[in-house]
């Protein structure tokens, strides 16, 4: 009788939880409970906006919101002229590797080395916003990496406080902020821009590299759960680097 007096205690803190969020977060949360516990399974159609918007009384603009926002976390998927659908399986627990440059170096048999130009709180507007935060202030580093001592990589990174509150205190000559990340909370997903562009006298400075000498420059994003966790330009030499891969 305990244990259940407990499941209903834990059932009726989740439902004041959820009528305490916004009416779209309530909404999402419900889709992801029907998931969780079978009611709705992958493949399967859920309920039109219609339903839900008499179910909790609330705009169709709410609804849609909720959907739209699961969609993009590949919660569910929507096939045109058909319908919202639960999305398959393979989608519901994404964990997503990007390599580590200290692990790549060290794969080719050589050493590694790293030197932290800053490492600091800011009010960086941009980085706010790609974020996705409310306001500021947000982390920041900059740090060179090195193979054999010759300068291959510099980073550029803002990093969510609200996801790794330590950020500001490790020593990223030990441990790449990369690593540290990935140690503390697997990525579940990322967007990506790669493009050529010519480095500001800074960065061209710290990466030993001539007057209009190119770059290869990738900007990535990632997530933690819902989070932003951290988004990152990352320079390197043209005449030094190459990506490849198969398929």
């Amino acid at each position: 009788m305990r244990a259940t007096g407990q499941a209903q205690e834990t059932q009726e803190r989740d439902r004041v939880q959820r009528r305490a969020a916004p009416p779209y977060e309530q909404i999402k949360r419900y889709v992801v409970e029907r998931i969780a516990d079978g009611t709705w399974k992958p493949g399967d159609a859920i309920p039109s906006e219609t339903v839900f918007v008499k179910e909790f009384g609330v705009a169709r603009m709410t609804v849609s919101r909720a959907l739209r926002e699961l969609m993009a976390e590949r919660v569910l998927t929507r096939i045109q002229g058909s319908g919202t659908y639960v999305a398959p399986r393979e989608y519901e627990s994404t964990v997503l590797e990007i390599r580590n440059i200290a692990d790549e170096i060290a794969a080719r048999g050589h050493r590694h080395d790293a030197r932290v130009i800053r490492l600091e709180s800011r009010d960086a507007p941009t980085a706010i916003d790609e974020l996705g935060l409310a306001g500021g202030p947000v982390f920041y580093s900059a740090v060179v990496h090195m193979e054999e001592g010759e300068p291959i990589q510099y980073e550029d990174r803002y990093v969510n406080p609200q996801v790794f509150p330590h950020y500001l205190e490790q020593d990223f000559t030990r441990e790449t902020p990369n690593r540290y990340m990935v140690r503390l909370a697997p990525i579940q997903r990322a967007e990506f821009r790669i493009y050529a562009r010519k480095p500001d006298a800074q960065i061209r400075h710290h990466l030993a590299m001539e007057i209009g000498e190119p770059c290869l420059v990738v900007w990535r994003r990632t997530w933690v759960g819902e989070a932003v966790a951290t988004a990152v330009h990352v320079w390197h030499p043209a005449s030094r680097f190459h990506l490849a891969g198969t398929v």
